[in-house]
This record gives structure tokens, C-alpha cells and sequence, in this order.
């Protein structure tokens, strides 16, 4: 009995397509999920924006520009309705600046700026290099983790903008606080513990985005115990991703073709990380974003938490003590006739 109910079901239905209503209703709808997706296409924030691209969306009023610079920077000018929030807010302790803030504080900071999931922000800073770059995006993936979607970069910075001939002003920004209670997506975030299984089993791709010096030892960062690298590790210097001198990421198609020349293993499981995870973002960024890498997580802590683990954990490319002495004789110098 359902059995011929179905196929009378079936039936009607086929009718009912073949007549010039059914015809008319079908093409309705197929116009409709298909302005519905190119809607949705549209809506999708890019990860890179060119200048001329982010000024045309400033009257969006979803759109939130974070200039990242310092506040003296910020005051003097800035574009257009940005808030700023300086880099320094979105990092870890002294101690290891590299360390993932408080949820706590980042979720004070991101209501202070207005964010909530229906925000596309678009992170700013000067634009002067290749590792200032890394500060964007490491505030694009601290953004990520606390779940926001719609997410840009200004690709080249205000320098960026500037050449462009785009104007800013100097204008104080008021922003009403949001209610966002972000929670962390730890999809996105390598810790210590999993780096050391990792690191046992070797079943992922280890990426130090520092340069050659760093990765061979030949130097390391002052707060780092030990120079050297992650056991296992290779190597892929995060300005590889620009034009020499230039803060402007590479187009995409470029990018792929660095990545195929690179260490990257798309199909195995992959850390990015450096000393601070600032330098490592913009690893993270590349692969994660740009080229669309699902496996992708950045190891914010980086040398720095690894190295000062009382533990003694598994390092490559570390010096003899001597060398080791004289690099911290060294760092010691460099602070304090800095100061």
C-alpha cells in the first residue's frame, strides 16, 4: 500500500514538472539558490585586501577596521573610522609575549572594539616590512581563534595605502561596546603537550618560519633558554611569501608556487611556529588562508615556552655550551647598554 502510494507520489509529481507551471516554479527556484549562493560567495571576506578593495567597503557599517599601530601613531592619522587596538594588547606576558592572552582579556578587548560574529574585520598596521606583516597576521589568527569568520588583512598596510593616494584623517573614533562572548576554537592552536607527541611520532610537518640563523643555531631570541630548533623541523623563512623589501604578500598564484618549492606536505598534519608565534603567523597565514590548508595550526608559545621547559625537551641544532655562552654574553650586552 506505501509502496503504491510513493509511486503515485512519483508520479503526480512528474506531471506536475512537465506542465508549464512546474516548469515555471523550477526555473523560480533554481534562480533563487543560485542568488543565494552568489550572495554568499560575495559575503565571504577575502584574507587579503587590496586598499582600493577595503575603501570600498568602509560604509559597510559590518565592516570594523583594527589599526594595530601604537596609539601615538593611530592619533597623528589613521583611515577613516578605525579603532585602534595596538599590538601589544593582543599579546602574552613578558615573560613569553608569544603566549595566547587570557580569554578574559581578549574577550575585554574584542567588546571594546564592537566585534561580534557578524563583524568583518579587517586588520591594519604600518605596512614597513615583511615581519610587521607577521603582527597582522597574527591578530587575523587570534581573531580566528576566538571565532570570528569574516576576516581580513590590509595586504601592504597603510603604505600600501598611502600609495594608492588613499586619504586618512585624524578623526577620534567612538565604538558602543559589544556583548561577544567569544569561545576558543582550538582547531587553530598547537600547545606545548601536543608538540611533544608530535615531535615523538613525527607524524606532522614542523615549520620554523624564523631565519636561517635561528633555525642552525646560530642565534636565538632573549628570552629563549637554548638556540636551536624543534627536533624534526624544517625550515621556510616567513619573507619568503613577499617580494624582496616589499610588506605586499604575493599573489595567490605565486603563493602556490612558493609552497611547492617549500617543505609544505598539504596531506600531513602541520605547526607552524618561531620564537613568539608572530613570524610563525605569517606561515600560519599563508598556508591556512591563502593556499586553504585545513591542517594547519600555529604554535604560539613557539622556541621561546619550548626551550624554557625545565624538562629539558627534544631540540635540534643546539650549540656546544661555550656557544652557548657567548650567545647569552651577547644577548646579555645588546639589553643593557640598549637601555
Amino acid at each position: 500500500m506505501i509502496v503504491g502510494l510513493s509511486e503515485a507520489i512519483d508520479h503526480h509529481f512528474s506531471l506536475f514538472l512537465k506542465s508549464p507551471y512546474g516548469k515555471h516554479t523550477m526555473k523560480h527556484l533554481t534562480t533563487l539558490v543560485l542568488g543565494w549562493a552568489l550572495s554568499a560567495a560575495a559575503f565571504a571576506a577575502q584574507p587579503l585586501l587590496s586598499p582600493t578593495e577595503l575603501q570600498a567597503k568602509l560604509n559597510n557599517p559590518q565592516v570594523r577596521v583594527i589599526d594595530i599601530r601604537d596609539a601615538k601613531a593611530y592619533a597623528a592619522s589613521h583611515i577613516a573610522g578605525s579603532v585602534n587596538a595596538p599590538y601589544g594588547t593582543w599579546r602574552g606576558p613578558a615573560h613569553n609575549p608569544g603566549e595566547l592572552p587570557e580569554l578574559s582579556k581578549l574577550t575585554t578587548l574584542v567588546q571594546s572594539l564592537g566585534l561580534s560574529p557578524a563583524t568583518h574585520a579587517v586588520v591594519v598596521s604600518s605596512g614597513a616590512d615583511a615581519t610587521d606583516f607577521g603582527a597582522t597576521a597574527r591578530v587575523y589568527w587570534t581573531l580566528k581563534v576566538l571565532g570570528l569568520k569574516e576576516l581580513s588583512v590590509l595586504n601592504g598596510g597603510l603604505k600600501a595605502w598611502s600609495e594608492a593616494g588613499l586619504t586618512q584623517n585624524a578623526d577620534a573614533v567612538k565604538i558602543a561596546a559589544s556583548h561577544f562572548q567569544p569561545k576558543l576554537d582550538n582547531s587553530q592552536v598547537a600547545t606545548k603537550e601536543e608538540l611533544i607527541q608530535r615531535v615523538k611520532t613525527g607524524d606532522a610537518t614542523l615549520i620554523d618560519a624564523r631565519p636561517a640563523a635561528f633555525f642552525n643555531g646560530e642565534t636565538k631570541a632573549p628570552a629563549a633558554k637554548v638556540a636551536g630548533t624543534l627536533e624534526g623541523a624544517v625550515n621556510l623563512q616567513h619573507d619568503k611569501w613577499f617580494a624582496p623589501g616589499s610588506s605586499t604578500f604575493v599573489p595567490a598564484d605565486q603563493a602556490k608556487k612558493i609552497a611547492a618549492a617549500s617543505p609544505i606536505d598539504p596531506a600531513k598534519e602541520t605547526v607552524s611556529f618561531c620564537n613568539t608565534g608572530h613570524w610563525a603567523a605569517t606561515n600560519w597565514f599563508a598556508m591556512s588562508e591563502v593556499l586553504g590548508q585545513k591542517n594547519v595550526k600555529l604554535y604560539a608559545g613557539s622556541m621561546v615556552e619550548w626551550s624554557q621547559d625545565p624538562n629539558g625537551l627534544p631540540m635540534a641544532n643546539v650549540p656546544g655550551r661555550t656557544t652557548q655562552l657567548l650567545q647569552d654574553a651577547k644577548a646579555w650586552g645588546v639589553k643593557a647598554f640598549s637601555k
